[in-house]
């Protein structure tokens, strides 16, 4: 069997603004810890993101202790982790799920407002508050963050590697916003795992990812193509959807580190 290791882990603690890099990370029911706990929702309280706004991949986030800092051009704000709960809940909607989340300070969404010309709140997602992952494909009754549909999604760096020698111009890795990257093995190896392990935490690949026009959008500077959704739907496009990484659930709670080896059983 050929070794597997795990090469990056990313969290996007905001839906749909820039991600974070991580050597190690908390696992969790609903996603990794901090990931896609926040997100941004307009003035009927859908939640929004770059297939709209396109200029969101323009927020650059970091993670200092508590502290979730956001910068756009020479301006940032920072959002405190521990002081939520600042509002009485709203009513958000995330695709088809209808969800309770709370406002986390009218300077944050009066921030974020003005940066994206679009009158807008930023809301969060608390732990406890329940949005189940699709029964179809869940395993434990998992539920999931404000993240599309499930809590993790991972992908293969020769995956990748093999998209970008069918490109005029190599696209990055996070067009794609995964959580995890390996190294090893095949492109698409990822497409049959079902049940591995990650260092000692165990997750079950429950179906693969259906891609979307955010792939499209470039994440340095907010501009919208046509690849590498153009590409990817010439060969990895069934049932009218184009697939690319493999969406995951966990077993257990648990620490990962970027090195780890990954086993599928």
């Amino acid at each position: 069997m050929p070794d597997f290791k795990l090469t990056q882990i990313w969290i996007y603690p905001i839906k749909s603004l820039g991600g974070i890099s991580l050597s190690t990370a908390k696992v969790m029911g609903k996603g990794l810890q901090y990931d896609r706990r926040w997100m941004l929702v307009d003035e009927t309280g859908n939640s929004m993101t770059q297939r709209v706004y396109p200029k969101m991949a323009l927020f650059k986030l970091s993670l200092t202790g508590k502290q979730l800092i956001v910068r756009y051009n020479q301006s940032e704000i920072i959002v405190h982790i521990d002081k939520q709960h600042l509002s009485n809940p709203l009513h958000v909607k995330i695709w088809d799920d209808n969800v309770i989340a709370y406002e986390v300070g009218l300077e944050y969404s009066q921030w974020f407002s003005e940066k994206l010309g679009i009158s807008c709140k930023l809301v969060f997602f608390p732990e406890e508050n329940s949005r189940p992952v699709n029964p179809k494909y869940n395993v434990n009754a998992e539920n999931v963050s404000l993240a599309d549909a499930y809590p993790f999604l991972i992908i293969g760096q020769s995956s990748l590697d093999d998209l970008n020698t069918r490109l005029k111009e190599p696209v990055p890795i996070n067009r794609f916003r995964p959580n995890f990257v390996f190294e090893g093995g095949q492109p698409y190896e990822e497409d049959m795992w079902r049940n591995f392990s990650i260092g000692k935490t165990w997750f079950v690949g429950v179906k693969l990812c259906d891609r979307c026009v955010l792939t499209t959008v470039d994440q340095d500077t907010g501009e919208k193509g046509v690849e590498p959704l153009k590409t990817l739907s010439s060969y990895r496009k069934w049932d009218n959807k184009v697939y690319f990484g493999k969406n995951l659930v966990t077993l257990q709670d648990g620490t990962l580190n970027v090195g780890d080896i990954i086993i599928p059983e």
